[in-house]
């Protein structure tokens, strides 16, 4: 009775079992796939816009009149005025040397020079006396009242008493030149900045021996307004820049950090022959640095205006796309599908590129989804941020 039982159940079961597998079968069969849905995009209209385009060199900031600070004199420096990094004006003094031995110097030309004087007033006075022994001479000899002899001796005495003047007189001219270059020591003891700028580390400190002849200066100054760059040029781009030289293509600084620095420079010159291992050129080119933001030495980029460009068609930079050598956009075709479109790009202008061949005003062209579009696929088209919708819809 129970085995009995037990298959009952048991077929009771495999009917409940059966039936569940029938009607779960034929509801999959019933149920179709939905269709995958159009991945979205974001598209730009091409319009033609009037706009100025630029060119950015790497370039390189450099102090085109940094001057050495070197003693003049030797001595042992006895103060140093000025703290390291600071800006200096011009005339600031620097350094102090030991001024004790140059000021003996320049006491011991002043007594020469005072000696010199006294024997200048003692010869005068000899000629003085010999010309008068002449004066008196001359008539009694003419009258035969005293011998030609005391004449003729009044007549050297005169003669040795003016080369005796002129002698003194010569003396006096070298030791007023021996104070002067005393002066001069004891005057280049303090070394003053030649040039307005900021200064550099000491190379020696106080109680440091000066030596005129050391190959190795005090210090350095670095003028920093106007401030220099230097960047190169490839030779086809020459003419561009001779137009520049004259002023009438302004160039702007841009610093590594990625701000412009707030005052335009121009360019001052050219080098006079271009890199053959290069084909490029140097330009040099001056900026005014009145706040010293910008130092010597720096990296950043040169951008140069180069011409006015009207109703040219821009797309951004990442919605062009380039392999092995070619470059392409995907624009939208008839039914929102992606059609493939190869393009020629020119000059850029922010983060845009000017496409020179390939597209016409009005066409769309998307810029993000691009991983998710494929030529001949459906998409949904969404407008790209930051612009505008078109005066005409599509």
């Amino acid at each position: 009775m129970r085995e009995r039982t037990y298959w009952t159940a048991m077929a009771v079961f495999l009917a409940i079992v059966a039936m569940w597998l029938m009607a779960t079968g034929r509801g999959k069969a019933a149920t179709k796939p939905a269709p995958p849905l159009a991945p979205e995009v974001s598209v730009i209209h091409v319009m033609g816009e009037d706009v100025a385009t630029y060119r950015e060199y790497p370039a390189r900031t450099y102090a085109r009149d940094l001057v050495e600070i070197r003693g003049r004199v030797d001595g042992y420096i006895d103060r140093r005025t000025f703290n390291i990094g600071a800006d200096v004006r011009v005339g600031q003094v620097l350094y102090v040397l030991d001024e004790r031995p140059y000021e003996a110097e320049v006491e011991r030309a002043q007594a020469a020079l005072a000696q010199a004087n006294a024997d200048i007033a003692q010869a005068e006075a000899s000629l003085l006396k010999a010309t008068q022994d002449v004066d008196r001479l001359e008539p009694l000899v003419k009258d035969e009242a005293a011998p030609k002899q005391d004449l003729d001796n009044a007549f050297a005495a005169h003669r040795a008493g003016e080369a005796a003047v002129a002698a003194r007189k010569a003396t006096m001219a070298a030791n007023r030149a021996m104070l002067r270059t005393a002066e001069l020591s004891l005057e280049y003891a303090t070394i003053r900045a030649p040039i307005d700028g900021r200064v550099g580390d000491s190379l020696l400190q106080i109680g440091g021996l000066v030596t005129k002849t050391s190959a190795q200066p005090l210090t350095t100054i670095v003028p920093l307004d106007p401030v220099w760059v230097r960047f190169q040029v490839s030779e086809a781009e020459l003419p561009l820049f001779e137009r520049a030289h004259s002023g009438a293509v302004p160039i702007e600084l841009i610093l590594s950090d990625g701000t412009v620095h707030p005052h335009r420079g121009h360019i001052v010159n050219t080098l006079n022959s271009v890199n053959t291992k290069t084909g490029t050129m140097e330009v040099q080119a001056m900026f005014a640095n009145p706040d010293h933001a910008v130092l010597p030495g720096e990296f950043a980029r040169v951008r140069v205006r180069t011409a006015e460009r009207t109703q040219a068609l821009l797309v951004p930079q990442k919605a062009v796309q380039e392999l092995q050598g070619q470059q392409s956009v995907l624009t939208l075709g008839p039914d929102d599908t992606v059609v493939a479109r190869g393009v020629v790009t020119g000059d850029r202008v922010d983060q845009r590129w000017i496409v020179e061949q390939g597209l016409k005003p009005g066409e769309l062209v998307i810029v993000d989804g691009l991983q998710k579009a494929r030529p001949g696929a459906r998409v949904t088209p969404r407008l790209y941020a930051g612009t505008t919708p078109p005066a005409t819809g599509r």
